[in-house]
């Protein structure tokens, strides 16, 4: 029996554990944030907590495939350059040369990657190093991102 391939890739970019204090003593949770992506333009990113890691990353795959969004690339790349801001994380996206490669770090280097921008240039300006906050920001400057007229 051969196994279809799903249409969506997804890569967790962090596991925390969580802690909530009851009389008895600490309870333990995870939660997991996962980007899910087609490579085609469509990208989203989703949070899912769950009493072990297989559960929130299911309940987080969930919730990124509920915030799709659509992205607009042309010749591998963005339209134009584009800040995106959210919470105290600020993300620049520039649009890059063909063969450049995708030149940004952390969670923008996997979003690019699983909405299928081939040549992107970007820089992390905020001072956080949360990286949810951080590909939430990313997702935010995407959106920003004027659809092309051909």
């Amino acid at each position: 029996m051969k196994r279809e391939k799903p249409e969506f890739d997804h890569r967790v970019l962090d596991i925390r554990r969580v802690t909530r204090v009851m009389a008895g003593g600490k309870r333990f949770r995870f939660r997991a944030s996962v980007v899910l992506g087609d490579g085609k333009g469509r990208v989203g990113v989703g949070v899912g907590k769950g009493a072990d890691t297989t559960e929130a990353i299911e309940k987080a795959s969930r919730d990124a495939k509920k915030n799709l969004i659509t992205v607009a690339i042309r010749k591998g790349t963005v339209l134009h350059e584009v800040i995106g801001k959210f919470s105290s994380a600020v993300v620049l996206l520039r649009p890059a040369g063909e063969g450049k490669g995708i030149i940004a770090g952390g969670p923008v280097r996997v979003i690019a990657n699983l909405a299928g921008i081939a040549n992107l240039s970007s820089k992390i300006l905020g001072t956080t190093t949360n990286k949810l906050n951080n590909a939430r920001a990313t997702i935010e400057a995407l959106k920003k991102l004027k659809h092309a007229i051909t």
